[in-house]
């Protein structure tokens, strides 16, 4: 009877529960998104190693802008780097990574790579050691990676990322050849392929010179970060000590906070949860306001149905329905409306997400169990809250009046 009710006013039974449909589909496509980025975040955190440490002036973790305080802290220096991997027992090595002038935008110019007519504008520019290579888990598409050695040296070889191959090679072995990067001309040695566990639509912009190389050629680069690779399994110990031997390095006293920022890949994983966590509730936060339309939309459209249907239930209580019957056969009415309110909220968040799936190759969205248990749930929920009162209502009439009713 619910369904045939449906079937018979289409239209008004869409409208009535466009809200729950929209609220439900943003829950279902907003816990898809958060499950696909969660998962790439995770895996792109995982492919620095298990016991990599990340050393910096500033927090560059999943948080807001920089602070005042921030700026005027001391760069780290390779100095306090080859301490640090001297003094350490726990740490197997620290590749120190020389930041562009202009990443922080102090620079007052675009980093640019340039092969004959090809230009490529804001490339990431860096310079670092062998080491970083090992840290990061480079895997190479052509050539290798450059030396300390060559770095000593102050060779200009040079080491790119795979789209910036893409875009000033296009499909041809570009070792040996020469770039200009920023008014420099450089040889390729090396091709880096892009990390299988980047972000979505992330491009390999990357192009490292040798440390010293770098610092020769840009002295004005200031900001370094650290790749500390602890020793297998000590990567907790390799933490302290590092913490400690930096506040030491920087004679920060004992009573004032630590001067740097350092974290760990699992550390930045667990703020970057937070943040999804936070941005899950707020989501379904608005997505609430979609219900809550939709389910005065319901009670609404119960109403009227009570009061269409006023000799209907006159005669239902004069053959012998309790009011019980009637209150279960107008909740089942809501139920039904808001469940198939819900339905459709559902397949209009799967498509969403696979929408999400298709622009964003990288991106494995998925509609999670919880996402659609909890579709599910708010819907049926809204069916039986909001039609509780024309149920009610429907079940208090009186036969007689009912039956008169016109």
């Amino acid at each position: 009877m619910a369904l045939a009710t449906v079937r018979e006013h289409k239209v008004r039974s869409v409208l009535t529960v466009l809200g729950v449909i929209i609220g439900t589909g943003t829950v279902i496509a907003v816990g898809s998104i958060i499950t696909g980025v969660n998962g790439v975040i995770t895996e792109t955190t995982r492919s620095f190693g298990p016991d990599t440490i990340f050393a910096f002036q500033f927090n560059i973790g999943f948080r807001g802008d920089i602070t005042a305080e921030e700026w005027k802290r001391k760069p780290l220096t390779w100095e306090q780097a080859q301490a640090l991997a001297e003094r350490s027992p726990s740490i197997a090595h620290v590749a120190p990574y020389l930041f562009s002038p202009n990443t922080f935008g102090t620079g007052g110019w675009i980093d640019r790579a340039k092969y004959h007519d090809k230009d490529l504008y804001n490339i990431e520019f860096a310079g670092t050691e062998e080491g970083y290579a090992e840290g990061g888990a480079e895997r190479m598409l052509y050539g290798r990676f450059f030396t300390d050695g060559e770095s000593r040296r102050h060779e200009p070889v040079v080491v790119i990322g795979e789209h910036v191959h893409k875009a000033l090679f296009q499909q041809i072995d570009p070792v040996g050849k020469w770039i200009e990067v920023n008014g420099h001309q450089f040889q390729v040695v090396g091709v880096m392929a892009r990390m299988s566990a980047s972000f979505p639509g992330q491009e390999d912009r990357r192009v490292l010179l040798p440390y010293f190389t770098m610092r020769k050629m840009f002295p004005n680069a200031k900001q370094i970060m650290f790749v500390i690779v602890g020793r297998p399994g000590q990567v907790n110990r390799a933490m302290d000590e590092s913490q400690s031997m930096l506040r030491q390095l920087r004679k920060v006293p004992p009573t004032k906070p630590d001067d740097f920022w350092l974290s760990t890949g699992n550390q930045m994983l667990e703020d970057f949860h937070r943040i999804t966590a936070t941005v899950a509730i707020v989501m379904v936060a608005m997505s609430s306001i979609g219900l809550l339309v939709g389910g005065i939309g319901v009670m609404n459209i119960m109403l009227v149905s009570v009061t269409e249907r006023t000799r209907e239930i006159g005669i239902r209580k004069a053959v012998g329905a309790r009011r019980s019957d009637i209150v279960v056969q107008f909740l089942t009415e809501a139920v039904v409306l808001t469940g198939m309110g819900g339905l459709l909220g559902m397949t209009l968040g799967w498509i969403i997400s696979v929408v999400f799936r298709i622009i964003f190759p990288n991106l494995p969205t998925s509609v999670p169990l919880w996402a659609a248990a909890l579709g599910v749930l708010v819907s049926v929920g809204v069916g039986l809250f909001f039609g509780t009162w024309p149920a009610m209502k429907a079940a208090r009439l009186d036969p007689v009046v009912a039956l008169q009713y016109e």
